[in-house]
Parts: structure tokens; C-alpha cells; sequence
């Protein structure tokens, strides 16, 4: 991208409704679905999903292990929705209140 300036949009989509969606659906993919990035929120919803079958069918240890999976995923979405690095499907920048664009 050298010599290329790029202008950096601000999403309409809400920073804490964001947040918030991400902290308590996390694992189901909720705020992805917010944040209109469906492939990111099916991928979510479906190991959520996945998770509970496997359970139900009493597999516990790959239970656990896709919720592991997901959970950390989870975090890692939520630090970067803290730190305002994540685009909606827009492409546009969820910024944080105060957050500069360059």
C-alpha cells in the first residue's frame, strides 16, 4: 500500500452494543451477525451448535475442546473490539469513543 492513501471510515454500528453482544453471546457468534459478517457469525453459531450436539451425544472431550476453541476465539474478537480493531462488514472501523482515525 506504499504510496497509496487510504481514508478510514468509522462504522455506524454500535461500539458498546458491540462489546457488550460479544461478552455475553460470544460463543454463539452473536455480534458478528451485528456487525452484518455472517460468514464469521454461521462459523460461530455453528460450533456452538456442534458443541451441544457433541455433548448431547456424550462426547464431553471434543465437546470441550471445540468450546475451548471458540471461547478463545471469542477473546480474541472481544480484545480487538476493546482496542478498536475490528471492521463490520462494511468494512468499516468499529471505533471506540475518543478513537482517532488516520
Amino acid at each position: 500500500m506504499r504510496g497509496e492513501c487510504r481514508v478510514r471510515q468509522a462504522s455506524e454500528k454500535s461500539y458498546v452494543v458491540a462489546v457488550c453482544l460479544c461478552m455475553i453471546f460470544g460463543v454463539m457468534g452473536i455480534h458478528h451477525f451485528y456487525l452484518r459478517k455472517y460468514i464469521e457469525g454461521t462459523i460461530d453459531l455453528g460450533m456452538f451448535i456442534t458443541m451441544i450436539v457433541l455433548f448431547m451425544m456424550g462426547y464431553e472431550g471434543w465437546a470441550m475442546l471445540v468450546l475451548l476453541v471458540d471461547v478463545i476465539h471469542t477473546f480474541v474478537v472481544t480484545i480487538m473490539l476493546l482496542v478498536g480493531a475490528v471492521k463490520d462488514g462494511s468494512g468499516k472501523l468499529v471505533c471506540y469513543p475518543g478513537q482517532k482515525l488516520n
